[in-house]
């Protein structure tokens, strides 16, 4: 993930001074641990100032609103009791080459400044500060004490001190290219390396643009670098100083992240503001998908594995339990043959009654014929009062097992983030494993799930649209909430999948290609996926029900009628789409 450096920063701050100053501040939110959003209004407009001390994320830009949940964090609520009504008047950084923002805030405009918001966008020691105007510390995100670090603490109360000052060369436009290339060449190594051990202030990002702008390689060594390739590399130097000097940038997106230097950029003309957002939201969402999904995946695949064992053991006594009409049988022949018996047998071998085949039957030496004819009653009787018992245990399991492959089959078909919605259904898994007990709750995490995530939708040969749930909360909202009465609900039998309405208008007749469509996408949504036809039925949904009890996405149906759905045609299909 790329880190904003000193200049995105000063095109940020640059921007904001432009069109953010002054503002009254309206509202202060934080959403998680590492982010706050502050409520700006302008005499033209209303937005939210997103503020991250967020250890590989942190920034400052205009956002998007937050979420519509509680906010229950203690930063946030000691700032809105400081900030709230008070004006934006000022937002400058420290020094030309230091990544800390002071944001100043009056009662109003042209007032004397009451409160510093000091925004330190370093990595992971990123921290957001604020101090009255005697600079001592009111509140701060994440305090610092002694234990932690012996160079600077940052303590409630105590009085706000810089950052330590980078140290070494800072670079500067009027430094001659003789002086700079002697300076970057002293050592041979690297171009890029080079450049980056010489300056303080030069990022790693830009050194590497710098250097493909001109057309090298960061490997480059400096010794093999001719006169022309020195002119454009300090011609491009001096560019990328004067940016600053003139606050002339080019934000736009590059391959491998951003840019605010118009260099490599693939998609120009974005403004500052919704480039930054825009570029972490994604960065950070793809980092939460990661963690959550494999979070979910382990515990799935933990649950299951016992689930299994469990299926397994009960599947091991009931296959005993079929013995019990064996041992009547048994005891039965022993009955009727007593008068066979002799002292001292270990074993009798009596004809069936039925099939008149011989059968041998062991005996207890010790005991006699009747004796050991009601030790093979009891065995029958314990056996058929274990097959009862476990029969609805064996059951109970193997509904468990059908509800969690049902879920894992539901975050198996998200494979990589491509939106908002992908995390978003990933968290609404979460939260229905939780209210399911398969999870514990942590209430700080997960209380900012949004309201709903939507299904995918695609289309009929005929145009008519097809709904498929993403998880079982829409499963049950496609099911039993979405449908209409005209609709045509799908799903694969006896095989845990997604739940598919094809949407029908008044008077709407599907034909079988698009019948064939529908059920082709529900084998797609399946845990069956890689077979060649899978048998899928479909019904109205006034014919689909949920048990008493049932688990989310757990459904009965009935008056349903077969198709084979082809997986392999929607592969295809999604392959030429992409």
């Amino acid at each position: 993930m790329q880190s904003v450096d000193v200049t995105t920063l000063t095109a940020i701050c640059h921007d904001l001074q432009s069109h953010w100053l002054p503002a009254k501040v309206e509202q202060v939110y934080q959403k998680d641990p590492y982010t706050i959003s502050i409520a700006l209004r302008t005499l033209k407009k209303r937005s939210w100032l997103t503020i991250s001390w967020h250890p590989q994320a942190a920034r400052l830009c205009i956002g998007d609103p937050p979420p519509r949940t509680p906010d229950t964090f203690t930063f946030s609520d000691q700032l809105r009791h400081q900030l709230n009504g008070f004006a934006l008047v000022n937002l400058k950084m420290i020094s030309p080459w230091e990544r800390v923002v002071n944001l100043q805030f009056a009662k109003r405009p042209g007032d004397e400044t009451v409160w510093h918001l000091y925004v330190e966008i370093m990595g992971k020691y990123s921290n957001v500060i604020l101090t009255d105007n005697k600079q001592q510390i009111v509140t701060v995100a994440h305090q610092v004490n002694a234990n932690q670090s012996t160079v600077r603490t940052v303590q409630t109360g105590r009085s706000y001190e810089l950052p330590p000052t980078l140290t070494g060369t800072f670079p500067k436009s009027e430094e001659s290219q003789e002086r700079w290339q002697e300076r970057v060449s002293l050592i041979p190594g690297s171009i890029k390396e080079q450049l980056l051990n010489s300056y303080r202030g030069l990022s790693p990002v830009v050194a590497a643009s710098l250097i493909k702008k001109a057309g090298l390689k960061t490997e480059q060594s400096t010794e093999n670098l001719t006169v022309a390739e020195w002119n454009e590399l300090y011609k491009l130097w001096q560019v990328w100083l004067k940016s600053f000097q003139n606050q002339n940038f080019q934000p736009g997106y590059t391959e491998n992240g951003y840019t605010v230097l118009g260099w490599g950029i693939i998609e120009p003309k974005i403004n500052i503001q919704t480039l930054i957002d825009n570029y972490y939201t994604k960065e950070i969402n793809q980092e939460k998908f990661k963690q959550l999904k494999h979070q979910l995946q382990q515990k799935l695949k933990s649950c299951l594995k016992k689930l299994y064992n469990k299926a397994n053991n009960f599947q091991q006594k009931m296959e005993q339990s079929s013995e019990a009409e064996e041992y009547r049988q048994k005891g039965d022949l022993l009955m009727a043959h007593s008068y066979q018996w002799e002292p001292g047998m270990n074993s009798m071998t009596l004809k069936d009654f039925e099939t008149d085949k011989p059968i041998k039957i062991p005996l207890n030496p010790e005991k006699n014929a009747i004796q050991n004819a009601q030790n093979l009653y009891k065995k029958h009787q314990k056996l058929k009062r274990a097959k009862g018992a476990v029969e609805p245990l064996l059951k109970e399991v193997q509904e468990e097992i059908n509800y969690l492959e049902q879920v894992e089959d539901s975050l198996q078909q998200i494979d990589n983030y491509n939106s908002p919605e992908d995390l978003q259904t990933l968290q609404e898994i979460k939260e229905e494993l939780i209210q399911q007990n398969y999870l514990t709750s942590r209430t700080q995490q997960t209380q900012n799930i949004p309201d709903e995530s939507q299904p995918y939708q695609h289309k009929t040969p005929s145009g008519f649209e097809v709904w498929i749930g993403r998880n079982n909360r829409q499963n049950d909202r496609l099911t039993f909430r979405t449908a209409g009465d005209y609709d045509l609900w799908f799903h694969t039998q006896e095989s845990a999948g997604s739940h598919v309405l094809l949407r029908l208008e008044p008077g709407a007749k599907p034909n079988e290609a698009d019948l064939n469509c529908a059920a082709d996408w529900a084998a797609y949504h399946s845990r069956a996926r890689q077979s060649e036809q899978v048998p899928v039925v479909y019904t109205e949904p006034k014919y689909v029900y949920k048990p008493k009890g049932a688990k989310p996405g757990m459904v009965i149906y009935k008056r349903e009628k077969v198709l084979w759905g082809k997986p392999h045609k929607i592969q295809y299909y999604l392959k030429n789409q992409g």
